[in-house]
């Protein structure tokens, strides 16, 4: 799973907060599916030139973007997945976000959402909004007290 830090959380909460005010969703288009919300959130690319990235590079879905992804391919997509794993997302994070899958998050769901649809928004947002508890959860947990202490030690100073 992704290092839990505020810059990966911080994208996370960009992406729920697009498609909450109404940012383009449709999971069968590259840029605008998934991965492609938390894409431009990251590479500050629009959907269309991710779309357009993911086309002329090879077909197929993010998942199949993944599976084919070579950091030294030079092709768009590889391009764009590079910026995505650099900024500390797995590429199984990146797999597990388009089929919503990943089992620590799917754990953490509601009771009474506990299966949800890749291609639905409302899903989508249940299980980004999940990722972030998770995250911060492990985030908290590596801070000590006397880490605190310390952070308050040199503010004061």
């Amino acid at each position: 799973m992704a290092k839990a830090s505020i810059s990966v959380i911080q994208a996370l909460l960009k992406t729920v907060e697009n498609l909450e005010k109404g940012a383009a969703y449709q999971w069968g288009h590259m840029g605008s599916c998934n991965c492609g919300n938390l894409a431009q959130v990251i590479t500050n690319r629009d959907k269309a030139e991710i779309h357009k990235s993911a086309m002329r590079s090879r077909h197929g879905d993010w998942n199949e973007q993944l599976i084919d992804y070579c950091p030294t391919s030079g092709l768009p997509i590889d391009h764009i997945i590079d910026e995505m794993v650099a900024f500390g997302f797995t590429r199984a994070d990146l797999a597990h976000l388009e089929k919503l899958s990943d089992p620590q998050v799917l754990r953490q769901l509601p009771a009474s959402h506990k299966y949800l649809k890749h291609n639905q928004k409302a899903d989508v947002i249940l299980y980004l909004k999940t990722w972030v508890k998770v995250l911060e959860n492990e985030l908290i947990d590596t801070i000590s007290l006397e880490d605190v202490n310390k952070g308050k030690e040199l503010v004061t100073v």
